[in-house]
């Protein structure tokens, strides 16, 4: 019987990830009204793709794949960005004409967090109805007892620890 070898290479960093559209031209407008910086776009095979973070760098990349209707399927991910960050991204997003969505039961007046890590999020939606989120991870421990919260019961919880 042979033993399984787990993989030795770290995946500590995504480098790319891929969604679809149905309007390449629309998406690619959005990303980069989003401040996201075209890298690419290959008109042959209906795709887009965008430089996340410091384009300099070359860290990270979107690639955004137009698809027929019946091809199309929704996808998800996620921007990382610093805790004051995410506090102005409701202002930034309003004024880009940008809705932010309810999320895990809770309204989008105020971030929500994932206790289980902690993070804090919020989401929104592309044009084509991609998930997509604004998340920042919290310096507090992890609670996996809790459910999905708004970001002040979650500092309320943590300050009163923090008094006992």
């Amino acid at each position: 019987m042979k033993t399984r070898r787990r993989c030795r290479v770290r995946h500590s960093q995504l480098y790319e990830t891929h969604i679809q559209t149905k309007d390449l031209s629309k998406a690619v407008a959005f990303y980069q009204m989003l401040g996201l910086e075209l890298a690419h776009i290959i008109p042959d095979r209906k795709v887009a793709f965008f430089w996340l973070g410091d384009p300099s760098k070359k860290a990270q990349m979107l690639g955004i794949w137009e698809v027929s209707d019946h091809q199309f399927s929704r996808s998800h991910f996620a921007f990382g960005v610093t805790y004051d960050e995410l506090l102005g991204v409701p202002e930034i997003l309003s004024s880009l004409g940008i809705e932010l969505s309810a999320s895990f039961g809770l309204d989008a007046s105020e971030p929500i967090v994932h206790t289980w890590m902690p993070a804090a999020s919020y989401y929104f939606a592309d044009p084509d109805g991609n998930s997509l989120e604004y998340i920042t991870v919290l310096d507090q421990n992890p609670n996996f007892e809790l459910p999905t919260m708004h970001l002040s019961k979650w500092e309320e919880i943590n300050t009163e620890k923090n008094v006992d």
